[in-house]
């Protein structure tokens, strides 16, 4: 017995001294993640030219069940060479077309000088490819002819020498003044799947998707400049007037970063009794000093409630960039890091920089935790993440209040009375009931209307989202997102795998559901089309008309509802057959009916005008002319006094 116990205390502590062993590349294991491709970039910023040099050595595995015949990288940068790329032609066709004031030296470009494979040399024989659209001037895809075939389970090791200029934004990428920030700026292979290389063109209106791996990234800059990248500074060197930074992070899947000699560094911590503490890394425009604690607060809020409804943020480290004025860097999600955005003049009660600061934060959840492909299926990432950061802002910050800008965007002007709630602003509804039919969801992100794209990708999903929330209850919506979180966390999940998780959890099928929402373009719409209350001898004959004006077929019981002046209510709930375009209620009752409504509790948040869903027969005239002229007389009255303080 004695020497089973010793037997077995041995196994328990070479387990533990396994676990805590770093591997050859210095990363503790178990890994989170495959790691399967992982980075050492060195790179070299010149300011004055606005130019990086950069070296790096990819090692990648082949984790799929076909050997590989060739590479596929990414060069996001000559997406902005010309006007000529995909990215480009889609902007201009978005209305986004390029500013013509902008410079030659403006622009961006990557140019790969050499790339070998195994140790063989494979410059010669690279050539750019167009797999979304055959534009023969688009060089954002590099297609490298392998020597040899790389079999599944192998291991190679890819050395990239690159150079590239840094533009003015393009994207939330570039430079302004002395304000860097870089992203998308190495060349990055696409993710090889079983049916091969999925290594999308840069389109306008999506985003990246790449696999999980570890990046240890030295960069090197002026001195006197700060350096926030992706991960934690392991260390600092300095070399006369430069110094070289050196970040490291596992279980990535991108690395971005960023450089000024102007910013406030600011650190605090995120604490909470059951989730893992969060050390909080804040670069700060001088001129926002005051607005520190509001960025925090919002990263908190993200933090906090991210990972108690979904699951818990698993590094310890969160950088925050305040992007300089006018950079165009602003609202964007890295690993580990994330710009936000505020103004000099940000009035209490409006949630700027809370806004941008919960959903990019809520990002590292639904884009850096669960690697969804944001080309194809965007809306599993900005759409959850919409979701998310409306709900979240409700816990915290309403009631927030509207806020238009002027001259240029810089002065506020606060509307206290316009309250902006979660269902309608939160969810963004207008965006989508203008563009609800531009495209079905199910169409591969990266094939939308430019112009519309994202009233389908954010706006559309935070709503059927929201509606299975009012729909099926809030704790069984929760645990279906959970579910989903942990199963597909550091994983690349797709849309069916979502819907077999959603089933799954709620114990019902949600399939017709899904037909409407993600499989169709068809827009809600139900509607009181007339409400009739005629006396019929000693009672009243009432008639009420509902209306399918959509095509859309909501695929569990509408709800009708009809009030009598007496205050009784009559209430019908009824499933639509899939032809039914119209129901006719009647009521015969010693009461006159005042009003119908249906779906009175706003279930189905979808329903693209909510104007029809009601009539009545009680006059609201006076009511609603009291409540405009009062309105008109305060605006009126506060124009006067701020011109007589002008005058």
């Amino acid at each position: 017995m004695r020497d089973a116990l010793l037997a077995i205390a041995l196994v328990v502590i070479a387990a533990a001294s396994a676990i805590a062993q770093p591997s050859a590349t210095g990363a503790l294991d178990p890994p989170r993640s495959p790691r399967n491709a992982s980075y050492t970039i060195t790179a070299r910023l010149d300011p004055s030219s606005r130019t990086i040099t950069g070296s790096e050595v990819i090692t990648w595995r082949n984790i799929t069940s076909k050997p590989a015949q060739d590479l596929q990288l990414h060069l996001y940068w000559n997406a902005w060479k010309n006007i000529r790329s995909t990215f480009m032609r889609e902007s201009a066709l978005a209305g986004f077309g390029d500013d013509p004031t902008r410079l030659p030296s403006e622009w961006a470009r990557i140019d790969v000088s050499s790339i070998a494979v195994g140790g063989v040399d494979r410059t010669a024989s690279r050539r750019f490819i167009a797999p979304d659209d055959d534009n023969a001037e688009d060089e954002t895809v590099m297609l490298v002819p392998l020597a040899a075939p790389i079999a599944p389970g192998a291991t190679a090791e890819i050395r990239v020498a690159w150079s590239a200029h840094v533009p003015r934004t393009f994207a939330r990428t570039g430079a302004v003044g002395n304000f860097f920030f870089i992203a998308q700026w190495f060349p990055k292979l696409g993710v090889l799947q079983d049916d091969g290389w999925n290594c999308h063109q840069f389109h306008s209106g999506t985003e990246f998707f790449s696999d999980y791996g570890i990046y240890d990234v030295s960069l090197t800059v002026p001195s006197d400049w700060i350096v926030g990248a992706t991960g934690v500074e392991r260390d600092r060197r300095d070399a006369g007037r430069e110094a070289v930074h050196r970040f490291y992070q596992e279980d990535v899947h991108d690395f971005a970063w960023t450089t000024s000699p102007d910013y406030l560094e600011r650190r605090a911590r995120f604490e909470h009794a059951t989730l893992p503490p969060v050390e909080m890394r804040l670069l700060l425009q001088p001129e926002h000093e005051g607005q520190a604690e509001r960025h925090f607060d919002a990263t908190r809020t993200t933090l906090k409630y991210y990972g108690e409804w979904y699951g818990p943020y698993p590094y310890e480290h969160i950088t925050i960039v305040d992007p300089a004025f006018q950079s165009g860097a602003g609202g964007m999600e890295y690993p580990t890091l994330f710009t936000a955005g505020t103004r000099w003049l940000a009035p209490a009660r409006v949630t700027t920089p809370e806004g941008v600061t919960v959903h990019e934060a809520g990002h590292q959840f639904w884009y850096g935790i669960v690697g969804n492909n944001e080309f194809e299926d965007a809306w599993m990432d900005e759409g959850f993440n919409t979701f998310s950061t409306a709900r979240a802002i409700a816990q915290v910050y309403d009631p927030n209040v509207l806020a238009l800008r002027y001259f240029g965007g810089f002065v506020p002007w606060v509307f206290k009375d316009v309250v902006l709630d979660r269902e309608t602003q939160g969810n963004r509804l207008a965006g989508y009931r203008h563009d609800a039919k531009s495209d079905a969801q199910s169409t591969p992100s990266f094939r939308y209307f430019p112009a519309t794209g994202g009233s389908i990708t954010y706006n559309k999903t935070a709503l059927w989202l929201n509606t299975m929330e009012r729909w099926l209850g809030w704790p069984t919506l929760q645990r279906i997102m959970a579910a989903q979180f942990a199963r597909w966390q550091f994983k690349h999940p797709k849309p069916q795998d979502f819907f077999a998780v959603a089933n799954e959890t709620a114990r019902r099928d949600l399939t017709p559901f899904f037909d409407q929402v993600y499989r169709s373009s068809d827009v809600f719409d139900y509607a009181i089309e007339d409400l009739k209350s005629v006396r019929e001898g000693s009672n009243y004959r009432t008639t009420v008309v509902v209306r399918r004006n959509g095509e859309a077929r909501w695929p569990d019981f509408v709800k009708v509802v009809v009030d009598f002046s007496n205050g009784s209510r009559a209430m019908e709930l009824e499933r639509w057959n899939d032809d039914d375009r119209w129901k006719a209620y009647v009521y015969n009752r010693p009461v006159q009916a005042v009003s119908a409504q249906v779906d009175p509790d706003r279930v189905l948040l979808l329903d693209v005008d909510y104007t029809n869903n009601s009539m009545t027969l009680e006059p609201k005239g006076p009511r609603a002319a009291t409540k405009w002229s009062l309105a008109w007389m305060l605006w009126l009255q506060d124009a006067l006094l701020s011109w007589a303080a002008l005058v």
